[in-house]
């Protein structure tokens, strides 16, 4: 593959590209899914390819194929130089690159099972198996489930000496139960909604999520839900769970310090951001209590966000984004770095695969535990009166990423410390800033989960990617709570 990638970075050069590099990708997926009791969809894909990316005439060229003989390749690497070539005609100044070290280097994901390693009948028996718990649970309509393996294997060669090769390995999994009844649909998801919860692990998460042993008491909740009250309306202290904290964190933090959405380079799906390049280091985020990273390093945990190299070959990186409250850092790449005054790249950029262009991603973006030891109970025990929201239903907010609105699927309202009833359709609803200053606690690394989102749109032509989001549960005082799904 080595070999292919040199034919590229040759042509180029020949061609008179500045700075060259190729990415060849071959990717492997497999994605399950049954509704009530069968098999809703079963995929087994793989694809191969590659992609030059050049510098010519002070300008970007990007070209891909599937095609990986010599003529194939030496056409690509051509065509990207011509595209820059022509871009150079409109530009508005040249492509600056931070410096980065070359890298020669070979990373993997840690894993025990390959996902690959266990066959289809297995994995559908099991989701089965689960199907059929959720479903002998009176008043359930509806029962879906899930289960995704994803390994991606890439080599990048640089013009500059960067010679990296990488496997990724990915497995999610999870359910969902519906009670329908009356005019009202209740939903719980296990463990997280949409597709569940994700990791860069091997068949080894799907044993750890305890899926079956947990079926009958989400069925139970969905139809509970029917006869509970309605989450009422006003102001309240507002407790959070770690999978719900974690799309807060995604939405309200992780997409507005993309830069190229800063800086106006992208727009597509999530907007633009209100954290322009004057709130660096002088806005205050949130309270002391809030501290913010974004880590790509295995040490930080298996996130969907966590790697060796980003897509042009800078070693995964840890950034302190917000740091005791105050904004301290942006997603960048080598492109944009100097516009934060900053000498290299944060190495965040990341591409869906072969054939697209490598943009500013998410990696791993993780609200910090307290070093104080404190569970959720110790916390719900502390509150004298709040509401506990779990698992995300629905989500809106403004495309400067300030003004929100949140659903979950199930409330609990605590009184003197305790929980005293179930709440069917409760949300909340803030401005960023004003939100993230509010949270007053947080618990600690024993109530920590690194979240995985596979399902992060942005670009045109679209990229899904996954990040990762770390949370322990959190406690915000003072949140408009209640409106968003009124009774009627």
């Amino acid at each position: 593959m080595r070999q292919v990638a040199n034919w590229a970075l040759d042509m180029a050069a020949r061609r008179g590209a500045s700075y060259a590099d190729a990415r060849i990708v071959a990717q492997r997926s497999r994605a399950l899914a049954t509704k009530n009791g069968k098999v809703g969809s079963a995929s087994d894909a793989e694809s191969v390819g590659m992609s030059v990316r050049v510098i010519a005439d002070g300008a970007w060229g990007f070209a891909a194929s599937a095609k990986l003989d010599r003529g194939s390749v030496e056409a690509t690497a051509g065509r990207a130089v011509e595209i820059a070539r022509a871009s150079a005609r409109v530009k508005q100044h040249d492509v600056r690159l931070a410096p980065e070290k070359p890298v020669v280097a070979e990373w993997a994901t840690p894993y025990r099972i390959d996902p690959f390693s266990v066959s289809v009948d297995e994995n559908i028996a099991l989701l089965l198996k689960i199907d059929a718990e959720l479903r002998s649970v009176a008043g359930i309509t509806l029962a879906e489930t899930n289960l995704n393996f994803n390994r991606e294997e890439q080599w990048f060669v640089s013009s500059e000496g960067a010679d990296i090769h990488q496997t990724k390995l990915s497995a999610g999994a999870g359910y969902a139960a519906y009670a329908f009844a009356g005019n009202e649909i209740q939903k719980r998801s296990y463990p997280n909604s949409y597709g569940g919860q994700w990791q860069n692990k091997g068949y080894e998460l799907i044993d750890e999520l305890k899926l079956a042993e947990n079926a009958r008491r989400i069925a139970e909740e969905a139809v509970a839900l029917h006869g509970a009250d309605q989450c009422p309306e006003g102001k309240f202290d507002l407790i959070l769970d770690s999978s719900q904290l974690g799309l807060q964190i995604h939405e309200s933090i992780g997409h507005p310090i993309e830069l190229d959405r800063v800086l106006g380079m992208e727009a597509n799906f999530a907007g633009t951001s209100f954290l322009t390049l004057d709130k660096l280091r002088t806005l205050r985020y949130g309270s002391d209590l809030v501290n913010v990273v974004a880590d790509a390093r295995q040490e930080h945990g298996p996130g969907l966000g966590t790697f060796g190299f980003d897509d042009e070959g800078v070693p995964a990186q840890c950034t302190p984004i917000i740091t005791n409250g105050l904004f301290t850092g942006y997603l960048s790449s080598r492109e944009t770095a100097h516009t934060i005054g900053e000498n290299r790249s944060g190495g965040t950029l990341r591409a869906e695969g072969w054939n697209r262009l490598p943009m500013i991603r998410m990696t791993n973006i993780s609200l910090l535990p307290a070093e104080k030891p404190l569970s959720l109970e110790q916390l719900i025990a502390a509150t004298e009166h709040g509401i506990l929201m779990q698992t995300n239903r629905s989500w809106s907010i403004d495309d400067k990423r300030y003004n929100f609105q949140f659903g979950c699927e199930i409330g609990w309202e605590i009184k003197n410390g305790k929980r005293v009833r179930m709440l069917k359709n409760p949300s909340y609803s803030g401005i960023t800033t004003e939100f993230w200053n509010s949270l007053d606690a947080i618990c600690s690394r024993d109530e920590w989960t690194l979240w995985g989102t596979p399902n992060c749109g942005k670009g045109q032509p679209q990229q899904v990617m996954g990040t990762g989001h770390g949370a322990a549960p959190a406690r915000f005082q003072g949140i408009k709570v209640g409106s968003a799904y009124k009774s009627s």
